[in-house]
């Protein structure tokens, strides 16, 4: 079974996350310095957050399948869409290890179908990299934003 996921940038990790834990009645599976995630069930969405970015809002939707022969379904439904399909494969993002490909919609969101078969230490490797927390605060210009790494 499919699962809607949702990725929102915020400002602040501690107060978002008070907010969600009363929005959705539940605790977060996860919670990491930069990040927190709630798996719910109703509805059935997998609701991430984090910090770390220039701006807050959405970071992208997406399909969080349960195994490969889904993911191999929406795949091939990505290539119907009109839309060029970056193909990222194998992945450590978010703190799981996944296989995953992107997809833009018309309007510029990006969306992501991925299938998770693991956990992960870091928040992301690779393409998904990011300093920690702590070494995003070196790297504030005087105006208090990120500079671009």
């Amino acid at each position: 079974m499919k699962r809607f996921h949702v990725h929102v940038r915020v400002k602040n990790l501690n107060e978002s996350i008070e907010f969600y834990n009363a929005l959705f009645n539940t605790q977060p599976a996860i919670v990491k310095s930069d990040y927190a995630k709630w798996m719910l069930e109703d509805p059935r969405i997998n609701y991430a957050i984090s910090t770390g970015h220039s701006e807050s809002g959405i970071e992208h939707l997406g399909l969080q399948l349960e195994n490969e022969a889904e993911l191999q379904e929406v795949y091939e439904n990505m290539q119907k869409a009109k839309g060029t399909v970056r193909e990222e494969g194998e992945c450590t993002c978010c703190y799981s290890k996944s296989q995953k490909s992107w997809i833009t919609d018309p309007q510029g969101v990006d969306w992501e179908a991925f299938y998770t078969h693991g956990t992960a230490t870091v928040y992301g490797e690779g393409i998904n990299a990011r300093p920690a927390p702590e070494v995003m605060e070196q790297w504030k210009g005087n105006d208090g934003k990120n500079v671009s790494l």
